[in-house]
């Protein structure tokens, strides 16, 4: 099982397009952020386009085509991010409904789902606590280079 870059690539993309209006420009392509987080535009290109449905950014076609920001970075928490690119729970129950003859198979989903909700809400409430603004503030403080 692999872990999921999807929060962690739109918080990037959402700093460094908030950090880059904020040297003047009115814009930020997807290659620009790509070759930041050193990945393909395509792949930025569909986060920012849940980021846009979300409300998040925003998008210009044509001359001088790209993404900034349809808010301020200090009213977008990781919650709204995670939400906007992470739409489904958090953990999954079995594909196939276990052996419901067994004690264990009986059991297993509603034991776990308890849990899981418990885990959700505290990620949840950690995410609401944290802005764009913090994250690009702590990207600053540890930055070896200009954009």
């Amino acid at each position: 099982m692999s872990a999921n870059s999807r929060l962690t690539i739109a918080a990037h993309a959402l700093a460094w397009i908030g950090l880059y209006q904020r040297q003047g420009h009115e814009v930020a392509t997807s290659e620009q952020i790509a070759a930041s987080a050193n990945t393909n535009p395509v792949v930025i290109r569909r986060l920012l386009g849940e980021l846009r449905r979300a409300g998040l950014v925003e998008s210009r076609r044509g001359v001088g085509a790209g993404w900034s920001l349809a808010r301020e970075l200090g009213s977008i928490t990781l919650l709204d991010v995670y939400e906007a690119v992470e739409p489904g729970p958090l953990f999954a129950m079995h594909r196939a409904t276990p052996d419901q003859g067994c004690v264990v198979g009986h059991g297993i989903q509603p034991a776990m789902q308890g849990i899981y909700e418990g885990i959700e809400e505290t990620l949840r409430h950690e995410l609401a606590r944290v802005t764009l603004e913090k994250v690009l503030r702590d990207v600053l403080a540890t930055a070896r280079q200009p954009l």
